[in-house]
């Protein structure tokens, strides 16, 4: 069975894409639309998931969520090994904990930064907070860039497609000056062409 990507657009879903471009699994796509005024998820997403989100990987049946366990499923499955230091080493260590960096530590200021910018002045008590802890973790992961360009070795891993967001995010909101190396390392995943496969068949995704 084909697998399926519940994909939405505008959203951490895109990274599935190109990790399922870049390890050459066949799939297909279910598009789902944000709101126009709320800019919310569409109701349509509950029916595949009770938490109405995205992505979520359909694999014979099997609904996998969370974008971490989706990469690891998908590189371990579906991959080959592919993208993936070898198990019992140290850079296989930092795989891990940059994936789980990636939607933990890393999104935490996105988030909120996102969620606050509605607010206005009410924001601004913590406005001081976020941009202390974006440029911390933002900083964080500058200084972890190998010569490479990577953020593992010499090659593309699947710490790098999740950090890929992370890093957008940075280059988005004006920060490329302060983070050169993360400006770079987005650059060069929008210039590999499975990434641009996966851009087409996604469709919108933010400013790029």
């Amino acid at each position: 069975m084909t697998l399926i990507v519940h994909h939405l657009n505008n959203s951490r879903s895109q990274r599935i894409l190109w990790l399922l471009e870049e390890i050459g699994a066949p799939y297909e796509i279910k598009y789902y639309e944000r709101d126009a005024t709320t800019n919310l998820a569409p109701p349509e997403l509950l029916a595949v998931h009770p938490l109405g989100k995205s992505p979520v990987l359909e694999d014979d049946g099997r609904a996998i969520i969370e974008s971490g366990a989706i990469v690891e499923y998908l590189c371990e499955r579906h991959g080959g090994g592919h993208l993936v230091p070898a198990r019992g080493t140290d850079d296989h260590v930092s795989h891990l904990e940059w994936l789980h960096f990636a939607e933990g530590s890393a999104m935490t200021p996105i988030l909120l930064r996102l969620y606050t910018a509605r607010l206005g002045a009410a924001a601004e008590p913590l406005e001081a907070r976020i941009a202390q802890q974006l440029d911390s973790h933002f900083s964080y992961m500058e200084s972890k860039l190998g010569p490479s360009g990577h953020f593992i070795g010499d090659d593309l891993s699947a710490a790098d497609v999740m950090l890929s967001f992370p890093a957008e995010i940075a280059v988005m909101q004006g920060m490329a000056p302060r983070y050169p190396k993360l400006a770079e390392f987005v650059n060069m995943c929008h210039a590999r062409p499975a990434w641009q496969r996966a851009r087409t068949k996604g469709g919108a995704y933010y400013g790029y």
